[in-house]
């Protein structure tokens, strides 16, 4: 494999640390002892000589949901960047769980000569960590999604601001569960309160619904598990039998958002749009454009301007939006209300998580005129606010 020099220089920054996505985050709030503080720049890769590697959880054939959202993504650099097929490398359905499948992984990648691997999946972090300390790999990109670990040499992670777009799904939601007059929402988790990731999207999504419906509740069940097409159905039916009208979700397939259908119920996804599987009951999602991502690491990697900065963007530079909203079915003026919140989360004028905001023991978590920071956001949600209830 052609071997490309680092760059001596060290940049001092600051990184935050992540909790991840489907598939992703920590579960508790030690969210610093990881992090990196230095950048390292690498020597330009010929774009003729790239090739990428990508590890992915579930099948890259999904119709929908995380794989789906990050093999679109990669499709999308590949062609933005004119590469061709032999310089893209996908292997999915590796279990984050099997250290050995991901260590074969990944090996397979760097014998196939990868020099740029990305990691989707958390649980593959501590593996692609390992990767990228060895002494023969320096010389190879790795990069993580949503993790917390990286260095200074060759080895990141990069997440979003996805609570925006949680937020504005639940405005949808909000609306639609005041049209019915029935305040009781549902959410199917994948994990339980002690993952930042969900538990974060849990509580924007229940702040974006207080924000147009103030008496609404959200319940929750938990699956225990990022994909189970059967446990997120046993969810999901729980919650509609308990009389909730509207669920969100924090998984990887859309079953909620079918059985939610079936039931003639709504719903908002997760990860990529989801009305064509619930035309009749899916109202929008919060949905992930990778393809920003990915077409700008590999771009900086051909250029020479690639550094081991950890990402953290959002709907700035459209990272993160929701799906198109389902006007057949939202309630009358959801578009208007939407669009209005997405301006001033823009602009600057509406943060998410400010304050004040409570836990829903009435345990203040900031006071008025507070922010949660990045760091709280990643890694620090291990509560449900005020209004969301365990089923």
């Amino acid at each position: 494999m052609k071997r490309f020099k680092k760059i001596l220089s060290l940049v001092l920054a600051a990184t935050f640390v992540f909790s991840l996505a489907a598939c992703n985050g920590k579960t508790d709030k030690d969210t610093t002892k990881e992090a990196t503080t230095a950048l390292a720049g690498t020597a330009a890769i010929a774009q003729d000589k790239i090739k990428i590697g990508v590890l992915h959880i579930t099948s890259i054939e999904e119709p929908s949901g995380y794989t789906f959202a990050h093999h679109s993504g990669i499709m999308e650099m590949k062609s933005n960047l004119g590469l061709n097929d032999n310089q893209i490398i996908e292997k999915d359905e590796i279990d984050d769980n099997d250290k050995t499948a991901t260590k074969t992984a990944i090996q397979e990648l760097i014998d196939e000569d990868c020099n740029v691997i990305f990691a989707t999946s958390f649980n593959y972090m501590d593996t692609m960590d390992e990767f990228a300390k060895d002494a023969k790999y320096q010389d190879i990109i790795f990069s993580h999604c949503s993790g917390y670990k990286s260095n200074e040499v060759n080895f990141n992670n990069y997440f979003g601001r996805i609570y925006e777009a949680r937020y504005l799904a639940g405005i949808v939601a909000g609306l639609k569960a005041k049209e019915l007059n029935k305040p009781l929402l549902g959410y199917v988790a994948a994990m339980d309160v002690k993952m930042a990731e969900v538990t974060g999207g849990i509580n924007a999504w229940a702040l974006g619904i207080q924000s147009v419906y103030p008496e609404a509740v959200v319940k929750v069940k938990v699956t225990g598990e990022w994909y189970n097409p059967t446990k997120e159905a046993e969810a999901a039916k729980a919650l509609l039998d308990a009389g909730c009208v509207v669920l969100g979700q924090h998984c990887d397939s859309d079953t909620t958002q079918t059985e939610a259908e079936k039931a003639g119920m709504f719903g908002c996804g997760y990860n990529s749009d989801m009305t064509p599987f619930a035309p009749k009951g899916h109202l929008c999602a919060p949905i992930w454009n990778w393809g920003v991502y990915y077409t700008d690491a590999v771009k900086k990697a051909v250029e020479g301007k690639w550094s081991p900065t950890n990402y953290y963007e959002g709907m700035n530079v459209g990272l993160i939006d929701i799906s198109p909203i389902n006007e057949a079915i939202a309630a009358p003026g959801t578009k208007e209300a939407v669009e209005a919140a997405k301006a001033k989360i823009r602009d600057g004028s509406l943060f998410v998580f400010d304050g004040p905001i409570l836990d829903n023991t009435g345990k203040q978590i900031i006071g008025a005129g507070e922010k949660l920071t990045d760091a709280q956001i990643t890694g620090g949600i291990d509560y449900y606010i005020q209004g969301v209830e365990l089923l």
